[in-house]
């Protein structure tokens, strides 16, 4: 299966979660990365470009920082901006019909912030329901989240076992992740 991994992050290096995370990825080479803020400093995406690299892959990641219940402005930019009518959805628009879609992203805060009558009063998958319903939107086939809680206070130690856990995760077939 070939996997890519579109980061969206406005300033990776000050993320060690993410770093970590990144690390990891490259230990493996069915996995290939890229960087939207990198790639696209301007904001100015390459529609055509994104579109076919979509098309040569089984699954696609977005690993992103959750900013404010969301994710950051370049990626929303980016779904906008390449799922587009005809081609992503409407009348002819199959070309993401059956591939595999996860989101992987991190929190400041630890799990129990993220449920009902917790500081945030909602799930993170209840937060990211439209990201969700734009991939199924696109007859994507949108799989479990992975989430990496307390990022910012963790040690070198649990990030490196998070990036572990989220290389498995992201591998492992979709009849072991939806159960």
């Amino acid at each position: 299966m070939r996997i890519l991994v579109i980061v969206a992050h406005p300033d990776l290096g000050k993320s060690r979660a993410n770093q970590a995370l990144l690390l990891e990825l490259h230990h493996h080479v069915n996995i290939d990365v890229r960087d939207l803020y990198r790639e696209y400093p301007n904001w100015s995406i390459d529609v055509v470009k994104e579109q076919q690299l979509l098309l040569s892959y089984d699954r696609i990641v977005f690993q992103f920082p959750f900013y404010w219940y969301s994710c950051p402005p370049l990626l929303k930019k980016w779904f906008d901006d390449v799922f587009t009518y005809g081609w992503a959805y409407g009348p002819e628009g199959n070309n993401l019909k059956g591939k595999e879609f996860i989101l992987a992203t991190t929190t400041g805060g630890p799990e129990n912030c993220y449920r009902a009558g917790g500081d945030n009063w909602f799930t993170i998958s209840e937060f990211l329901r439209p990201i969700q319903r734009t991939i199924t939107k696109c007859n994507g086939h949108f799989l479990p989240t992975f989430v990496t809680y307390s990022a910012s206070q963790g040690d070198d130690t649990y990030l490196s076992q998070e990036a572990k856990r989220y290389v498995d995760h992201i591998q492992s077939s979709s009849s072991v992740l939806v159960h």
